[in-house]
């Protein structure tokens, strides 16, 4: 009887083993998460800039934030035409 019980496991084993591989096919492509990683460290950097412009109070460190911001946000709407 306990071998009845093993055989059960070890067949409920391999098929969750072969749903996880299957699992790993419908995971996103490197390259879609490595786009994914960029654009949201693009985002965090014009939050920053955003952020910076509200309180900086001098007119060339704002300007020079205002420089970085268009930078940024060129690199963004090149990620979205890819």
């Amino acid at each position: 009887m306990a071998r009845g019980w093993e055989s059960k496991s070890v067949e409920i084993q391999i098929e969750e083993a072969g749903s996880a591989a299957s699992d790993v096919d419908s995971t996103p492509k490197e390259e879609s998460v490595e786009l994914r990683s960029k654009r949201q460290g693009l985002m965090l950097q014009r939050s920053r800039f955003l952020q910076e412009m509200e309180t900086a109070r001098n007119p060339r460190y704002r300007e020079m934030l205002n420089e970085l911001l268009k930078h940024v946000e060129q690199e963004l709407a090149e990620l979205t035409d890819k």
